[in-house]
């Protein structure tokens, strides 16, 4: 495997001078012949998708094939328009030149994707790669394996492996791959194994775009809309049963409003999720990824109730069929595991307050969100909020939508990652923005020195410009 790696990296390498040269329509070929190939697979994937994580067809179309599609239209309706050099300013250096920015391929790129959202986490950033003119190394995830195998499919149908190549397999694939000096690495996962991918690229001075993940906490405050606010916050929470990078991972609510929002926060998950008899509905509610990480979160739910929580609400599991139940979780010790690490499953921490200082202060203690939900209907308060903490990302009445519209940058900051992709702001992640200055021909010691500073036009010029 290491050998094969060698050789197809070796490969992109030449190629990579090759692809700087391809044109805007070429790039627009290549996107849709990956979309037709994406087309072609359409059933496989939705199979895949069931057997990794037992995703409904629904969520798999909205979550996973329609979010790429409408990517990858994006992109083709753009791309002429991103790869145009772009016009810079002048200073004083530069009065008679052209400044441009010129948007090169960064070369070849390895793309590192999760198992939880298998083929989306893959696909986008792939997009990306592919519209900036890069070769790119897949390596996709072993844990979503029936997926990782379509992906691989895909990739050999549409391009040859001195441009695209898939690698399955396990850690030591991975760590194969960090070995070698990418142009850049493209990493989605948590934030412990964005921190061995950030050191390995370090020691080949390779540029890195983590997109990892965090505890994204959710702030409702008095003047919410509280069943709007619980509706699309068990929405938010359970769809992929909680293992979403941006779920909501905990929920400060204002005491006032406590008892209403567990009323219809419940009411919400069983209409979307649950079955009359109570149990979770296999048809609309995924399964966790594997055995280990359903322990996880039972010793999480498990640590809390020790520690003084209550189960408000759920708590059951069938862990021979990877099954827990949603639940709630009111009364948390601080020093409770599930306060501390992100939670990536169907449990929800409710958190009640007084004083708007109280949720802004645990915020700011803790590492930046990548994403950040507030429900209010109070401009001062989400304006306080804003401004007083930091994250990726943030929805104001809403959950996880901002990831869907390639307008706005997708990205954590610091703890919860580093730069950011979708649409311009992921062509440009593989992109190097290189400065161009296109000097004048004219001499400039004929413009410093007489005739023209005696009439004051240097003096003119230089005040116009500073």
């Amino acid at each position: 495997m290491i050998d094969s790696i060698t050789e197809v990296f070796e490969l992109q390498q030449k190629n990579k001078y090759a692809l700087r040269y391809s044109t805007a329509q070429q790039r627009i070929n290549k996107l849709q012949a990956l979309k037709s190939s994406i087309q072609t697979f359409e059933e496989e994937i939705y199979t895949s998708l069931q057997t990794d994580l037992r995703k409904s067809r629904f969520e798999s179309a909205v979550t996973e094939l329609i979010f790429i599609y409408s990517e990858i239209d994006f992109a083709i309706k753009k791309l002429k328009k991103w790869m145009r050099p772009a016009y810079a300013g002048k200073n004083i250096a530069s009065l008679f030149a052209k400044n441009r920015i010129y948007y090169e391929p960064k070369g070849v790129c390895l793309i590192i994707s999760p198992w939880n959202y298998p083929f989306q986490l893959m696909m986008s950033p792939l997009l990306s790669a592919i519209a900036a003119g890069n070769c790119a190394i897949l390596k996709p995830s072993e844990f979503s394996s029936a997926t990782s195998a379509v992906i691989t499919k895909i990739i050999k149908k549409t391009f040859s492996k001195d441009e695209i190549a898939c690698f399955e397999g396990d850690q030591s694939v991975s760590e194969a791959l960090l070995k070698l000096p990418f142009d850049h690495i493209f990493f989605t996962g948590s934030t412990a194994v964005g921190k061995v991918v950030m050191k390995a690229a370090a020691e080949n001075l390779s540029s890195v775009t983590l997109e990892l993940g965090g505890k994204s906490p959710v702030v409702v405050d008095e003047t919410a809309k509280i069943k709007n606010a619980a509706t699309k916050i068990a929405w938010g929470k359970l769809i992929n049963a909680g293992q979403t990078c941006i779920a909501p991972d905990h929920v400060f609510v204002h005491r006032s409003k406590l008892d209403e929002f567990i009323t219809h926060y419940k009411s919400a998950a069983t209409a979307m999720f649950l079955k009359e008899n109570g149990q979770t509905d296999e048809l609309s509610y995924a399964k966790i990824i594997n055995r280990r990480h359903a322990d996880r979160l039972m010793d999480l739910i498990n640590d809390a109730v020790n520690k003084g929580a209550n189960v408000a609400w759920g708590g059951e599991a069938v862990l021979a069929e990877l099954n827990i139940q949603p639940t709630l979780l009111c009364n948390l010790a601080e020093d409770s595991k599930i306060m501390g690490e992100e939670i990536f499953g169907p449990i929800l921490p409710v958190i009640p307050y007084d004083t708007l200082e109280d949720p802004m202060d645990r915020i700011n203690e803790k590492n930046k969100p990548l994403a950040l939900y507030i429900f209010s209907e109070s401009k001062t308060n989400i304006k306080r909020l804003l401004t007083g903490t930091s994250s990726g990302g943030a929805c104001v009445n809403d959950v996880l939508i901002h990831i869907s519209n390639p307008n706005l940058p997708f990205g954590g900051v610091n703890g919860s990652g580093v730069g950011s992709c979708h649409g311009i702001f992921g062509f440009k992640t593989f992109s190097h923005e290189r400065a161009v200055v296109f000097q004048s021909s004219l001499n400039m010691s004929d413009i410093i020195y007489p005739p023209y500073t005696k009439k004051g036009w240097v003096l003119k010029m230089l005040t116009k410009f500073m």
